[in-house]
């Protein structure tokens, strides 16, 4: 739905499908999109100087490296992603940036893997402060896999400072139908979609020091177009409330 050349034809027909449902969810897929460069960029902007990009999906208009770096030339960043087909896209998209910026190929219900790997470790000072991103990459670990103890796990092993940028799906206040739908569309796919309410959201920010979403809101988690918007009135689109976001801070 970001269009672009890195997908394929299952892919397009999915997306097809999923619109017939949903109409505004190629803006949910771009607020998510929009979400996941001011968070960095703003995390950057805190002296952030390390990102792990965590299930960061196919390389579209404006990656990690790119925003982060405008704010930093020097940021570290290690992608990560459990199809091999995106780490191989990646792999062509930073190939001669040199050995600050990598991918990998893990499971993001695997932190172990992702934390343990050498090309983690030899970018990402586990003494300094780092920025994790997981924008959207919930939804996609069902419950047994106990998400929030997945992300409570990553944190731990982050220095005082870190912060974490994540955003979720959710099914509050949305037709049923519609919510049944995205998941049948993904029925048949490696990973099926989950969607959490506010409450659940809020669960993987707990003991961790949220920021706020705007200049008028307080800290708080908030509806994904919203999150540094500009323009807070036009950016809380219809699309844009299937997903709730939150920026925190590790105290």
């Amino acid at each position: 739905m970001l269009r672009g050349r890195h997908y394929f034809d299952p892919d397009a027909k999915a997306a097809e499908q999923m619109l017939g449902i949903v109409p505004e969810l190629r803006d949910t897929v771009w607020a998510n999109r929009g979400f996941h460069q001011r968070a960095a960029t703003w995390i950057a902007g805190q002296g952030i100087r390390q990102f792990i990009d965590i299930g960061a999906g196919f390389p579209s208009v404006g990656n990690a490296h790119e925003v982060v770096r405008r704010i930093s030339t020097d940021a570290r960043v290690v992608y990560t992603d459990s199809d091999p087909m995106v780490v191989e896209a990646y792999a062509g998209k930073i190939a001669g940036l040199g050995e600050s910026v990598a991918v990998i190929h893990a499971d993001p219900r695997d932190p172990d893997s992702i934390l343990g790997h050498p090309r983690v470790r030899a970018l990402i000072d586990p003494g300094e402060p780092t920025g994790l991103l997981m924008t959207g990459v919930m939804a996609f670990v069902g419950d047994r896999a106990r998400p929030h103890d997945l992300v409570a796990r990553y944190l731990r092993e982050q220095a005082r400072g870190s912060y974490l940028a994540l955003s979720h799906l959710t099914h509050d206040s949305k037709p049923p139908a519609a919510v049944e739908g995205c998941r049948q569309a993904f029925g048949t796919a490696a990973e099926h979609l989950t969607f959490r309410s506010k409450a659940e959201v809020a669960r993987f920010f707990d003991g961790l020091e949220l920021v706020s979403p705007h200049q008028t809101a307080g800290p708080e988690i908030a509806y994904c177009g919203v999150w540094g918007a500009e323009d807070v009135n036009l950016a809380d689109s219809e699309g844009s409330r299937w997903l709730y976001c939150g920026v925190a801070r590790t105290p």
